[in-house]
């Protein structure tokens, strides 16, 4: 668990979320990660606020933990009243990660990464049927001193 700390704090800044057939919202982003249960599991929380009225948009909680026996991490992941239980990858140079999910003719997949300014961005994409993918969600965080 220790390799997902690049993760731990608080981190402000930007999400573009693409709500119905509509241009994308663009709402003030929060990411509050933190390790519980002593480092066995790490919690991440998002928060999306319209810029306007300050009314949250988007709010998903994280819950990663690593498994021994088969050396993989998973993420069980809450959102818009729903819930989906996922294998997340550990990319190459360690400041990365992947996940996804299909369910039917839905598929999702989602990459985070520290960039080289020490940003975390963050890009969803979703496929229903065979059209290309639709970026779901977009968003770049700044580490808060």
């Amino acid at each position: 668990m220790k390799k997902l700390g690049f993760l731990v704090g608080r981190w402000v800044g930007e999400a573009r979320l693409l709500r119905g057939s509509g241009e994308p919202v663009v709402l003030a982003q929060t990411e509050e990660a933190q390790f519980k249960l002593d480092g066995l599991i790490l919690e991440i929380e998002g928060v999306g606020r319209t810029k306007h009225d300050n009314r949250p948009m988007l709010q998903a909680l994280g819950i990663i933990s690593f498994d021994d026996e088969t050396g993989t991490y998973h993420m069980r992941a809450f959102n818009d009243g729903r819930f989906l239980e996922t294998e997340v990858k550990l990319l190459e140079g360690g400041k990365s990660l992947t996940w996804g999910f299909a369910l039917g003719s839905i598929r999702s997949s989602s990459v985070l990464r520290i960039n080289e300014k020490g940003e975390w961005t963050e890009l969803a994409e979703i496929t229903i049927d065979s059209p290309p993918p639709k970026k779901l969600l977009e968003l770049t965080v700044k580490r808060q001193s």
